[in-house]
Protein backbone atom coordinates (compact mmCIF):
# COMPACT_ATOMS: atom_id res chain seq x y z
CA UNK A 1 0.00 0.00 0.00
CA UNK A 2 1.31 3.44 -0.94
CA UNK A 3 2.06 5.76 1.98
CA UNK A 4 1.53 9.40 1.01
CA UNK A 5 4.22 11.67 2.39
CA UNK A 6 6.70 8.81 2.73
CA UNK A 7 9.27 7.00 0.62
CA UNK A 8 7.85 3.95 -1.16
CA UNK A 9 9.29 1.17 -3.28
CA UNK A 10 7.14 0.99 -6.42
CA UNK A 11 7.41 -0.95 -9.67
CA UNK A 12 7.54 0.67 -13.10
CA UNK A 13 4.47 -0.53 -15.01
CA UNK A 14 4.24 1.85 -17.97
CA UNK A 15 6.44 4.15 -20.01
CA UNK A 16 5.30 7.48 -21.47
CA UNK A 17 6.63 10.71 -22.92
CA UNK A 18 6.00 12.42 -19.58
CA UNK A 19 8.01 9.86 -17.61
CA UNK A 20 7.15 6.45 -16.19
CA UNK A 21 4.08 5.29 -14.33
CA UNK A 22 4.49 3.35 -11.10
CA UNK A 23 2.17 0.78 -9.59
CA UNK A 24 0.28 2.68 -6.86
CA UNK A 25 -2.01 -0.20 -5.93
CA UNK A 26 -5.40 1.14 -4.90
CA UNK A 27 -4.31 4.62 -5.99
CA UNK A 28 -3.74 3.47 -9.57
CA UNK A 29 -0.76 4.56 -11.65
CA UNK A 30 1.51 7.27 -10.19
CA UNK A 31 3.64 9.39 -12.50
CA UNK A 32 7.36 9.76 -11.94
CA UNK A 33 8.25 12.73 -14.21
CA UNK A 34 10.86 12.13 -16.88
CA UNK A 35 13.51 14.35 -15.24
CA UNK A 36 13.66 11.91 -12.32
CA UNK A 37 13.89 8.75 -14.42
CA UNK A 38 17.34 7.23 -14.85
CA UNK A 39 18.36 6.35 -18.43
CA UNK A 40 18.75 2.68 -17.51
CA UNK A 41 15.29 2.36 -15.89
CA UNK A 42 13.14 -0.40 -17.40
CA UNK A 43 9.63 -1.83 -17.02
CA UNK A 44 9.46 -4.00 -13.92
CA UNK A 45 12.23 -2.13 -12.08
CA UNK A 46 11.47 -1.18 -8.50
CA UNK A 47 12.25 2.42 -7.57
CA UNK A 48 12.42 4.19 -4.23
CA UNK A 49 10.33 7.37 -4.54
CA UNK A 50 8.64 9.96 -2.36
CA UNK A 51 4.89 10.25 -3.04
CA UNK A 52 2.79 13.38 -2.51
CA UNK A 53 0.05 15.48 -4.15
CA UNK A 54 1.13 17.99 -6.79
CA UNK A 55 -0.33 21.46 -7.35
CA UNK A 56 -3.35 19.91 -9.08
CA UNK A 57 -3.92 17.49 -6.17
CA UNK A 58 -2.77 14.52 -8.21
CA UNK A 59 -0.49 11.86 -6.76
CA UNK A 60 3.03 12.24 -8.09
CA UNK A 61 6.36 10.61 -7.31
CA UNK A 62 9.84 12.11 -7.03
CA UNK A 63 13.34 10.87 -6.32
CA UNK A 64 14.13 14.16 -4.59
CA UNK A 65 14.42 14.11 -0.80
CA UNK A 66 12.23 16.55 1.17
CA UNK A 67 13.50 18.10 4.39
CA UNK A 68 10.81 16.19 6.29
CA UNK A 69 8.33 13.37 5.71
CA UNK A 70 4.81 12.99 7.07
CA UNK A 71 5.01 12.65 10.85
CA UNK A 72 8.38 14.42 11.14
CA UNK A 73 9.22 17.64 12.95
CA UNK A 74 11.44 20.14 11.13
CA UNK A 75 12.68 23.74 11.15
CA UNK A 76 11.56 25.08 7.78
CA UNK A 77 12.05 28.48 6.15
CA UNK A 78 9.01 30.67 5.44
CA UNK A 79 9.16 31.70 1.78
CA UNK A 80 5.74 33.34 1.32
CA UNK A 81 2.73 34.50 3.31
CA UNK A 82 -0.63 35.12 1.67
CA UNK A 83 -4.36 34.92 2.38
CA UNK A 84 -4.23 31.11 2.61
CA UNK A 85 -1.40 30.90 5.14
CA UNK A 86 2.38 30.62 5.13
CA UNK A 87 4.33 28.56 2.63
CA UNK A 88 7.48 26.74 3.70
CA UNK A 89 10.50 25.54 1.76
CA UNK A 90 10.72 21.80 2.42
CA UNK A 91 12.98 20.86 -0.47
CA UNK A 92 10.37 20.08 -3.14
CA UNK A 93 9.04 22.31 -5.97
CA UNK A 94 5.60 22.63 -4.35
CA UNK A 95 6.04 24.55 -1.08
CA UNK A 96 4.45 23.19 2.09
CA UNK A 97 1.41 25.05 3.43
CA UNK A 98 1.23 26.16 7.07
CA UNK A 99 -2.48 27.08 7.34
CA UNK A 100 -3.57 29.96 9.56
CA UNK A 101 -5.52 27.55 11.75
CA UNK A 102 -2.33 25.59 12.44
CA UNK A 103 -0.19 28.60 13.38
CA UNK A 104 0.74 28.94 17.04
CA UNK A 105 2.10 32.42 16.27
CA UNK A 106 2.43 34.58 13.17
CA UNK A 107 5.36 33.39 11.04
CA UNK A 108 7.79 35.86 9.50
CA UNK A 109 8.88 35.58 5.88
CA UNK A 110 12.54 34.59 5.63
CA UNK A 111 12.61 33.12 9.15
CA UNK A 112 12.39 29.46 10.14
CA UNK A 113 9.58 27.89 12.10
CA UNK A 114 9.37 24.57 13.95
CA UNK A 115 6.54 22.50 12.47
CA UNK A 116 5.08 19.03 12.37
CA UNK A 117 4.33 17.66 8.89
CA UNK A 118 0.94 15.96 8.70
CA UNK A 119 -1.69 14.73 6.24
CA UNK A 120 -4.92 16.73 6.16
CA UNK A 121 -8.37 15.28 5.47
CA UNK A 122 -7.76 15.49 1.71
CA UNK A 123 -4.44 13.57 1.89
CA UNK A 124 -2.52 16.78 1.26
CA UNK A 125 0.68 17.32 3.19
CA UNK A 126 0.61 20.38 5.43
CA UNK A 127 2.46 21.81 8.41
CA UNK A 128 1.47 22.80 11.94
CA UNK A 129 3.42 24.93 14.40
CA UNK A 130 1.10 23.81 17.22
CA UNK A 131 3.75 21.33 18.30
CA UNK A 132 2.49 20.48 21.78
CA UNK A 133 -0.63 18.74 20.51
CA UNK A 134 1.53 16.24 18.60
CA UNK A 135 3.80 15.38 21.55
CA UNK A 136 2.80 12.99 24.30
CA UNK A 137 2.51 14.41 27.79
CA UNK A 138 3.99 11.46 29.64
CA UNK A 139 6.82 9.12 28.67
CA UNK A 140 6.62 5.40 29.20
CA UNK A 141 9.34 2.77 29.50
CA UNK A 142 12.46 4.95 29.36
CA UNK A 143 15.48 3.99 31.49
CA UNK A 144 18.36 6.15 32.72
CA UNK A 145 21.25 5.87 30.27
CA UNK A 146 19.04 4.85 27.35
CA UNK A 147 20.10 6.32 24.01
CA UNK A 148 17.53 8.53 22.28
CA UNK A 149 17.25 10.54 19.07
CA UNK A 150 16.92 14.29 19.53
CA UNK A 151 15.92 17.27 17.44
CA UNK A 152 16.98 20.55 19.04
CA UNK A 153 14.03 22.92 19.44
CA UNK A 154 13.73 26.14 21.43
CA UNK A 155 16.39 27.72 23.63
CA UNK A 156 15.23 28.58 27.15
CA UNK A 157 16.75 30.12 30.27
CA UNK A 158 17.67 26.62 31.45
CA UNK A 159 19.08 25.28 28.20
CA UNK A 160 17.44 23.69 25.15
CA UNK A 161 14.15 21.93 24.70
CA UNK A 162 14.49 18.93 22.41
CA UNK A 163 12.03 16.59 20.76
CA UNK A 164 12.87 13.05 21.90
CA UNK A 165 12.30 10.12 19.52
CA UNK A 166 9.86 12.25 17.50
CA UNK A 167 7.31 11.89 20.32
CA UNK A 168 8.20 13.63 23.61
CA UNK A 169 9.66 16.82 25.02
CA UNK A 170 13.04 16.56 26.73
CA UNK A 171 15.31 19.11 28.40
CA UNK A 172 19.06 19.70 27.93
CA UNK A 173 20.58 21.92 30.63
CA UNK A 174 23.11 24.62 29.74
CA UNK A 175 25.53 23.75 32.56
CA UNK A 176 25.87 20.24 31.09
CA UNK A 177 26.45 21.27 27.49
CA UNK A 178 30.01 21.39 26.22
CA UNK A 179 29.31 21.93 22.54
CA UNK A 180 27.28 24.45 20.54
CA UNK A 181 23.77 23.43 19.49
CA UNK A 182 21.57 24.81 16.73
CA UNK A 183 17.82 24.76 16.32
CA UNK A 184 16.80 21.93 14.03
CA UNK A 185 20.00 19.97 14.67
CA UNK A 186 19.53 16.23 14.96
CA UNK A 187 21.78 14.48 17.45
CA UNK A 188 21.89 11.45 19.75
CA UNK A 189 21.54 11.84 23.50
CA UNK A 190 20.88 9.83 26.65
CA UNK A 191 18.18 9.83 29.29
CA UNK A 192 19.62 11.43 32.40
CA UNK A 193 16.48 11.36 34.51
CA UNK A 194 12.81 10.46 34.24
CA UNK A 195 11.13 13.16 36.31
CA UNK A 196 8.22 12.63 38.68
CA UNK A 197 5.91 14.04 36.01
CA UNK A 198 7.32 11.39 33.60
CA UNK A 199 9.05 13.98 31.44
CA UNK A 200 12.69 13.56 30.45
CA UNK A 201 15.93 15.28 31.34
CA UNK A 202 18.50 14.55 28.64
CA UNK A 203 22.29 14.61 28.48
CA UNK A 204 24.62 14.39 25.48
CA UNK A 205 27.18 12.29 27.37
CA UNK A 206 26.41 8.72 28.35
CA UNK A 207 25.87 8.33 32.11
CA UNK A 208 27.82 5.91 34.26
CA UNK A 209 30.78 3.69 33.54
CA UNK A 210 30.21 3.57 29.78
CA UNK A 211 30.66 7.35 29.57
CA UNK A 212 33.90 7.28 31.56
CA UNK A 213 35.19 4.41 29.43
CA UNK A 214 34.40 6.34 26.26
CA UNK A 215 36.10 9.50 27.52
CA UNK A 216 39.12 7.48 28.61
CA UNK A 217 39.56 6.17 25.07
CA UNK A 218 39.18 9.72 23.79
CA UNK A 219 42.02 10.82 26.10
CA UNK A 220 44.20 8.00 24.75
CA UNK A 221 43.54 9.07 21.17
CA UNK A 222 44.42 12.70 21.93
CA UNK A 223 47.62 11.55 23.67
CA UNK A 224 48.61 9.57 20.58
CA UNK A 225 48.03 12.66 18.43
CA UNK A 226 50.42 14.61 20.71
CA UNK A 227 53.30 12.11 20.80
CA UNK A 228 52.09 10.53 24.02
CA UNK A 229 52.16 13.64 26.21
CA UNK A 230 49.52 16.22 27.05
CA UNK A 231 49.86 19.24 29.35
CA UNK A 232 46.39 18.83 30.86
CA UNK A 233 46.08 17.32 34.34
CA UNK A 234 43.32 17.00 36.91
CA UNK A 235 44.42 20.44 38.12
CA UNK A 236 43.92 22.18 34.77
CA UNK A 237 41.11 24.71 34.43
CA UNK A 238 37.60 23.54 33.46
CA UNK A 239 37.79 25.85 30.43
CA UNK A 240 40.98 24.18 29.15
CA UNK A 241 39.53 20.70 29.58
CA UNK A 242 36.26 21.71 27.93
CA UNK A 243 38.06 23.26 24.94
CA UNK A 244 39.96 20.03 24.21
CA UNK A 245 37.54 17.27 25.19
CA UNK A 246 34.09 18.96 25.27
CA UNK A 247 33.45 17.47 28.73
CA UNK A 248 33.39 18.68 32.32
CA UNK A 249 36.44 18.66 34.58
CA UNK A 250 34.68 16.15 36.84
CA UNK A 251 34.29 13.64 34.01
CA UNK A 252 37.88 14.21 32.85
CA UNK A 253 39.27 13.53 36.32
CA UNK A 254 37.35 10.26 36.51
CA UNK A 255 38.60 9.23 33.08
CA UNK A 256 42.28 9.84 33.73
CA UNK A 257 41.88 8.26 37.17
CA UNK A 258 40.59 5.10 35.49
CA UNK A 259 43.46 5.16 33.00
CA UNK A 260 45.98 5.61 35.82
CA UNK A 261 44.57 2.59 37.67
CA UNK A 262 44.80 0.57 34.46
CA UNK A 263 48.47 1.68 34.18
CA UNK A 264 47.85 3.12 30.74
CA UNK A 265 49.01 6.64 31.67
CA UNK A 266 51.31 8.34 34.15
CA UNK A 267 50.08 11.50 35.87
CA UNK A 268 52.99 13.96 36.17
CA UNK A 269 53.19 17.43 37.69
CA UNK A 270 52.51 19.28 34.45
CA UNK A 271 50.75 16.71 32.31
CA UNK A 272 49.85 13.12 31.58
CA UNK A 273 51.97 10.62 29.66
CA UNK A 274 50.95 7.58 27.64
CA UNK A 275 52.44 4.30 28.89
CA UNK A 276 51.03 1.72 26.48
Amino acid sequence: MVAIGQFNQLDIVKDSDAGVFLDGGEFGHILLPKRFVADEAQLGDQLTVFVYLDSDDRLIATTETPHACEGDFAWLKVVEINKVGAFLDWGLPKDLLLPFAQQKFSPVEGKRVLVKVYLDNSNRLAASSRIDKYLKEETMGYQVGQMVDLMIADKTELGFKAIVDNAYWGMLYSNELFQPLNKGERISGYVKRVRDDNRLDITLTQPGYEKISGVAEQVIEVLKEHDGYLMITDKSSPETIRSVFKISKKVYKKAIGALYKQRRIAIEDKGIRLLD
